[in-house]
């Protein structure tokens, strides 16, 4: 018996975080991210009587959100320079002072590394270490070889890595 269409109120629910953080994550600005999240629910909500179920539905979800982030990013470029991605994430259980000042910074240090990403770059580290797709969802989403998303994960990951030590060296040095 054939797998049941999903039902679009449900796809909605259960995936909107996803779309919007991914969004976000592919440098979309505060500013244009309902814009974009609205775009690729009208795009599945169009398309998803036509989802075969030949990869998963996140992947199949990615696949659009990635190209909806790209043709908001080249529409944002031709207007001009973006708002800076938020220097927190809320934190819906805040630990202290020390805990929220640790957390911002780390956020501050991620978003700075993902918007100094090239965007096949950026993608690739996104989905396998942000969303923990493996690499072959990762190669399905972007539409990559399977051996070109673990070359630039391999690429991301030392880049973020070595960020992580400047900081770190940072850290030492500013504290006594």
């Amino acid at each position: 018996m054939p797998e049941a269409r999903p039902d679009f109120a449900d796809v909605y629910r259960t995936h909107f975080a996803y779309v919007w953080r991914t969004l976000r994550r592919l440098g979309l600005r505060e500013a244009a991210l309902d814009d974009a999240a609205q775009d690729v629910f009208l795009v599945v909500h169009q398309q998803l009587g036509a989802f075969e179920g030949r990869s998963t539905l996140k992947t199949w979800l990615f696949g659009i959100v990635l190209n909806t982030a790209r043709h908001h990013r080249r529409s944002l470029a031709r207007r001009g320079p973006h708002d800076p991605l938020p220097e927190a994430l809320a934190d819906p259980h805040p630990r202290g002072a020390a805990d929220a000042v640790a957390k911002s910074q780390a956020a501050r240090v991620l978003h700075a590394f993902l918007d100094g990403l090239d965007e096949a770059h950026r993608e690739v580290f996104v989905l396998a270490e942000l969303e923990e797709m493996t690499a072959p969802e990762v190669a399905a989403a972007t539409g990559a070889n399977v051996n070109t998303v673990y070359s630039r994960l391999r690429t991301a990951r030392r880049d973020f890595e070595a960020v992580v030590a400047r900081q770190r060296a940072l850290d030492a040095w500013r504290t006594p």
